[in-house]
């Protein structure tokens, strides 16, 4: 048997903030290799970037296989000062489980490795277990997950379903489902116009005024109203930018950066074209030129509700007796990556003091969250999804 809240104090117990290790695969390691899981450390590298070091750890050969999708890394502490404890203690105080990535999402990791315990007690499954372990996922995510799953395809690795471990409750484990992300786009643009003295305002073109009359009819414009499974769609400026120190100048170019989340009744490509052709009016009508550059961090994605979703949904209901909540709600998740190879959905602890000073989860949580996914596990093999 693997105790999984030791096994969550231990990963704490490991400093591995992004892209660092330290150490945390090995404590993996440890507690899978004796469990029968063939575990194999995947470092990537790009240039430019530090490399990052992930596992991919397999019990059995056969399909249908289960997948397991989670990250050791972790986000800085801050201010140490402000801690009430050590970030990477892994202490218990009155029942709670303090720590960086105690919330998101080492306990997690370990719950669903104590669950994996309790059903190797009797037999293997008819079937393979995989885990998805990287050590790029709080960062740019270019050496994790995605690298993974290029690596898996080449080694005629598949997976049929997956399973995130990302901090989707509101208030329990397993009380929240996760089974889409908006998408989300970064978008840069830039005005230039012509410099001149703030006196003469005829001899020059300010690019403030048509700056500000874009990102105002951007922001004024609602995408959509919202679909079955998600939320209307957002446009929010981050940044309006023009760098001048003169008083009695106008300046010859000015920018702004905006953030999208998206969903599914746009794709990133359409929303870059409708950003443009908005563009191209106001340059129209006030001159100048506008440019803009977009950044794509994911598009979005959605696991309909059916098999899948209601296994999962029957093995929450068997521990806490009500249904989990099916959301599309939040940022991101290296689940934009998975949904290419297989269905996807997430299910994990109560996120309310991940990335916060004196990230914690109570005891009781976690040992929830490992009672929900061993049903899960039981419930998958006894009768896998279509």
């Amino acid at each position: 048997m693997i105790d999984a809240i030791s096994l969550a104090q231990n990963l704490i117990r490991c400093p591995s903030v992004t892209p660092k290790d330290a150490g945390a695969l090995d404590v993996l390691e440890r507690a899978l290799a004796p469990l029968g899981f063939h575990c194999q450390r995947l470092r990537f590298e790009e240039d430019g970037t530090e490399g990052v070091d992930n596992l991919y750890a397999r019990l059995g050969t056969t399909q249908p296989n289960l997948g397991f999708a989670g990250h050791t890394d972790v986000v800085p502490v801050g201010d140490v000062a402000a801690w009430t404890v050590d970030p990477f203690g892994g202490e218990i105080r009155d029942g709670v489980l303090y720590g960086r990535g105690a919330a998101d999402m080492k306990s997690a990791i370990a719950a669903f490795v104590g669950a994996c315990a309790r059903v190797l007690e009797g037999g293997r499954p008819k079937g393979s277990i995989s885990l998805l372990i990287t050590g790029d996922e709080e960062g740019v995510s270019i050496n994790g997950t995605r690298k993974m799953l290029g690596w898996m395809r080449a080694q005629a690795e598949q997976l049929d379903h997956c399973l995130v471990g990302e901090p989707t409750a509101a208030a329990r484990s397993g009380d929240t489902l996760k089974i889409g992300r908006r998408g989300s786009m970064y978008v840069s643009f830039t005005v230039r116009g012509i410099q001149g003295h703030t006196a003469y305002p005829q001899r020059a073109l300010n690019p403030i005024p048509i700056l500000a009359t874009l990102a105002s009819e951007l922001a004024g414009e609602p995408l959509d109203g919202g679909t079955e499974h998600f939320e209307p769609s957002t446009l929010v400026f981050t940044s309006f930018d023009v760098g001048n120190t003169a008083g009695n100048v106008s300046p010859a170019v000015a920018q702004a950066r905006c953030n999208i989340r998206f969903n599914d009744l746009h794709t990133s490509h359409q929303l870059e074209q409708r950003l443009r052709a908005r563009a191209d009016a106001v340059a129209a009508r006030m001159g100048g030129q506008i440019t803009l550059e977009t950044r794509v961090s994911g598009e979005v994605f959605l696991t309909k509700p059916g098999a899948f979703t209601e296994l999962i949904a029957r093995a929450v209901r068997s521990v806490t007796t009500e249904a989990p909540l099916l959301s599309t709600g939040g940022g991101t998740s290296d689940a934009r990556f998975i949904k290419d190879m297989c269905p996807v959905a997430e299910l994990g602890l109560p996120g309310t003091t991940m990335h916060k000073v004196d990230e914690c989860m109570p005891v009781c949580e976690i040992a929830q969250l490992t009672d929900i996914y061993t049903a899960l596990l039981k419930t998958y093999f006894a009768s896998p999804p279509r």
